[in-house]
């Protein structure tokens, strides 16, 4: 199968600088933030989608706007863009949910893709009400979308587990094709409710070895499940450049930002948060931790935490040794969002096609100089 490449949409505001806020770190801990504007957001979908991104997640959280109807909006502004709405089982109806999947698929011509957030921080959780412990949230993530599977199928549904309960259950309107269900979770919990239900297994950005040994543990539960990494990613002509861009991203992030940001995600439940925190330790120093592999992002965010740093050919290399490994799909960010999809857009993307990697979704319409601009500039066809 091909590798997908998706973005992302900073729902919780963009910055030139690391941002802060989302996974257990405050907001304004590091950079100033741009305020988030639909206008904003549409830009960025739309340069994702022509640069030749198949999709692009949305984030959830009490951090960040409410990933359904910021996407639900963005429809009109995108033709082709799949949005993968991030969202957490349990703090509604399986029902409902599936009902809005459906309305969602429905309405935006199969452009939906789900991915399951369990939720590490039992104390954001009890923001929203729940009150669950990590275990019992993964068994009711696994109940929940059962019924949200059968739902999507088309059968009439009656459950009554230890946690969720639905009786005749059953959609008026059942979408021509299910989305897809993304899950990602490192704990021993996760693994039987990725094997069950999902579609794509997800991990965050770890050295290749360490990434191979959680895509074996997957593989032994299900042996194909199809695999996908999230990633943020500096790259520019060359490497000193994308290097020096990575300095200036921690050039005004102080001792005093990186000490909060690893108190709080420090008191995380999250298996893969403490993967990520143990890359670099809370230091500056030794934040390369493997080629091309940067984590200065996780001293001051949390969730994935590493970069892809060098120029366009070492992240092609990157990308491909992590695609020898199963990888399938990448989820990139980069800050800002709207300059980094171009950086990767006009670099990356082209080298990988290049080597027979990667075509663009949109087909010929993509390869064409001048088809897909841009913000009004022709995107150069790769000699």
């Amino acid at each position: 199968m091909p590798m997908d490449f998706h973005w992302f949409l900073p729902t919780n505001g963009d910055s030139r600088d690391i941002v802060g806020g989302g996974h257990g770190v405050p907001v304004g801990a590091a950079g100033g933030v741009r305020p988030l504007t639909i206008g904003y957001l549409g830009q960025i979908a739309r340069s994702a989608e022509q640069l030749g991104f198949v999709g692009a997640l949305t984030p959830t959280g009490a951090w960040c706007e409410d990933a359904w109807l910021t996407t639900a909006m963005l429809t009109e502004a995108t033709e082709r863009l799949k949005f993968l709405v991030a969202f957490r089982p349990g703090l509604i109806s399986p029902t409902l949910a599936a009902q809005m999947a459906s309305t969602f698929q429905r309405l935006s011509g199969g452009r939906l893709l789900l991915n399951v957030v369990t939720g590490g921080e039992s104390h954001e959780q009890r923001q929203f009400g729940d009150f669950l412990d990590k275990d019992a949230r993964y068994a009711r993530t696994g109940e929940f979308l059962s019924i949200v599977n059968r739902l999507l199928r088309g059968e009439t549904v009656t459950h009554a587990g230890e946690h969720l309960r639905v009786e005749n259950a059953v959609l008026s309107r059942v979408p021509q094709t299910r989305p897809a269900i993304y899950f990602g979770g490192s704990s021993p919990a996760a693994g039987p409710v990725a094997a069950e239900h999902a579609d794509v297994y997800l991990t965050w950005g770890e050295p290749p070895a360490k990434v191979a040994e959680k895509l074996a543990w997957i593989r032994t539960l299900k042996p194909d499940m199809r695999f996908g990494i999230r990633l943020h990613v500096i790259t520019r002509d060359t490497a000193e450049q994308a290097w020096a861009e990575a300095d200036r991203l921690l050039q005004n992030v102080s001792a005093q930002d990186i000490a909060t940001v690893q108190a709080g995600l420090n008191r995380s439940e999250s298996v893969g948060q403490r993967r990520m925190l143990e890359l670099h330790g809370g230091n500056r120093d030794g934040l390369v931790v493997s080629p091309n592999l940067w984590a200065g992002v996780g001293l001051v965010r949390g969730g994935a935490g590493t970069a892809l740093v060098g120029s366009h050919a070492e992240v092609a290399d990157r990308i491909e040794e992590y695609a020898a490994l199963g990888i399938d799909e990448f989820i990139l960010s980069g800050y800002p969002h709207l300059e980094e999809a171009y950086w990767f857009g006009e670099g990356v993307l082209p080298e990988l096609r290049r080597r027979g990697l990667w075509s663009h979704p949109a087909g010929d319409r993509g390869t064409s100089a001048g088809a897909i601009p841009f913000a009004g500039v022709p995107i150069p066809t790769p000699s």
